[in-house]
């Protein structure tokens, strides 16, 4: 099936542990104008290929999300991501626009979040994380397109949930909730 109804949607980024997560999961409960997935749901090992991008479970990914974007709402996808993972896909094709966010905190917070909300003591995935976390802080808003920051030191999972519906409520009020048909 080929979606006809194409619609925006908004990826919400950031290192393992840093809260985007716990944040959607807010939105996911409580929100009734778009639908808010997980993109950890579907992963396997089949789709570990960082020499690729992951594209394989990146075109997943938009394949489902324009699928469930028929319902006529727009989708916020949250995971571990850039903005050339996703755009460089045909299947980007699907959606009338895309927006990034990244949820992002100091080294020394995201360490804590890690250490005592999640237990991750795995000094490789602490880094990992860090690196992750540093290089959005950095890089994220000059990419294309740019990746708005939500920097979480000192806010709770409520608080950052906020601040990211208001990010998608801007959006979609920016593009006048247009929904285009093909």
């Amino acid at each position: 099936m080929t979606p006809t109804r194409k619609q925006p949607i908004f990826f919400v980024s950031g290192a393992s542990g840093v809260g985007k997560s716990s944040a959607c999961e807010i939105l996911f409960r409580k929100e009734t104008d778009y639908l808010v997935l997980e993109s950890d749901l579907l992963w396997e090992e089949r789709y570990n290929h960082p020499e690729d991008n992951y594209r394989d479970f990146r075109r997943l990914w938009l394949r489902v999300c324009a699928n469930a974007a028929q319902i006529g709402k727009p989708v916020v996808l949250c995971g571990c991501t850039t903005p050339e993972q996703y755009e460089t896909c045909p299947e980007r094709e699907l959606f009338a626009e895309t927006h990034y966010l990244a949820v992002v905190c100091s080294d020394a917070e995201l360490e804590r979040r890690m250490r005592e909300g999640r237990g991750i003591t795995d000094p490789a995935w602490l880094e990992s994380s860090r690196h992750f976390n540093r290089w959005l802080r950095e890089h994220g808003p000059g990419l294309t397109p740019p990746v708005r920051l939500v920097e979480a030191d000192g806010l709770t999972a409520e608080e950052t949930a906020e601040q990211i519906e208001a990010w998608i409520r801007s959006a979609l009020r920016e593009s006048n909730g247009k929904e285009s048909t093909t």
